[in-house]
């Protein structure tokens, strides 16, 4: 902070400019909320509303706004409106009279506390202090300062977020196209199959069957991979496989998604190898292609979800022959290569954005930019 600042800006504590809001018996638990309702819930989550209920005589006390801050997850929110506080970890405080709620809304993304993973945190607050101006005219100006900078980033970001639906969009389109024939055959007409294309259930075209039985929990390292539901999922001393196999998670989160094998590999009973029963089969082409099936649809729910060979068996899809196979995996990754590298691109440039809004906070604290 520049040195003709330092008589206008104090040495301050959270207790020195807010009060916090006692909640004695106002809070109700998540399962409680409603889909709709009188009055918004909010809680420590990361949406600033977490349902909706209709007891009047749970909203907080005093007017709004109001500063949220989440004693486990250290959510920040800043509140306009009446609201019943929702679970557990909910602390709400309210400026004091030196010190408008919005720089103090601000000034606690500025303050750097330990984290505690799902421990609490409010108390480590408490405990730091930091430097404000007692002016609140300055405080004024620093808080539509910073509002004037984040709304051009956030318009940015906005362009960047609908980018990657684009590319989503686009990633979607170029397999359908794929899938249709119309990347490898020249004047196609919509709902027309080529002509060398064939109809086929999955079952005519490959058969699955368990991995070696390995459970997760036994895996202790070595030098061969071990391929579950979820990939990779660790590593093992011995080996049966000794070429790269298509396999279909079995259960779990990874439900019906694939994965091709290392060589020298053992799979886990996690998971499903494919066996094909006819030669047109390109292991890359099958691999696209049962991800565009999405296969999880199929799954059985029980106590997580389960996907069995017969119900994989009985989804039809159209076929064609294996160099064309080939072809089309090959203009599949061409134009999608070209995706990641823009959505690489745009990742990057979000992560960016959040350092600079860091910057715009850090600067503003500073007495930088006003």
């Amino acid at each position: 902070m520049d040195k003709k600042l330092s008589k206008d800006w104090k040495l301050k504590t959270l207790n020195d400019v807010s009060r916090k809001l006692s909640l004695n018996k106002l809070k109700i638990k998540q399962k409680e909320y409603l889909p709709n309702g009188l009055f918004p819930v909010i809680d420590q989550g990361q949406d600033l509303i977490g349902g909706y209920y209709n007891d009047a005589s749970l909203l907080v006390p005093d007017e709004p706004p109001y500063i949220i801050f989440g004693d486990h997850t250290k959510v920040k929110k800043y509140i306009p409106f009446k609201f019943i506080p929702g679970a557990d970890g909910v602390k709400v405080l309210k400026s004091k009279d030196n010190i408008l709620p919005k720089f103090l809304y601000y000034l606690l993304f500025t303050i750097r506390i330990e984290d505690k993973g799902y421990a609490r945190h409010f108390q480590l607050l408490e405990k730091e202090s930091f430097l404000i101006p007692d002016d609140l005219v300055t405080q004024q100006a620093i808080v539509s300062k910073i509002e004037e900078l984040f709304s051009e980033l956030d318009k940015g970001i906005e362009d960047f977020k609908t980018a990657q639906l684009q590319l989503k969009t686009y990633r979607q389109s170029v397999l359908k196209w794929a899938f249709e024939g119309k990347l490898t055959n020249e004047d196609l007409k919509d709902s027309e199959l080529p002509k060398s294309w064939v109809i086929k259930t999955l079952g005519e075209i490959f058969k699955v069957s368990s991995g070696r039985g390995i459970k997760i929990n036994q895996l202790k390292g070595g030098n061969y991979s071990v391929y579950g539901g979820n990939g990779l999922n660790g590593y093992h001393s011995e080996y049966f496989i000794e070429e790269p196999i298509l396999i279909i998670g079995r259960v779990g989160v990874k439900c019906g998604v694939t994965h091709i094998t290392n060589p020298k590999s053992w799979v886990s009973d996690n998971a499903l190898i494919v066996k094909p029963i006819i030669s047109d089969f390109d292991i890359k082409f099958f691999k696209l292609r049962l991800e565009f099936e999405n296969l999880n649809k199929l799954s059985v729910s029980t106590a997580q979800p389960v996907i069995s060979g017969n119900s994989i068996y009985s989804v039809s899809l159209s076929l064609p022959k294996k160099e064309e196979q080939y072809l089309i995996v090959q203009e599949i990754e061409s134009r999608l290569s070209v995706a990641d590298k823009m959505e690489e691109s745009i990742s990057q440039s979000l992560l960016q954005a959040e350092a600079l809004r860091q910057s715009i906070l850090k600067k503003a604290f500073s007495g930088e930019l006003v």
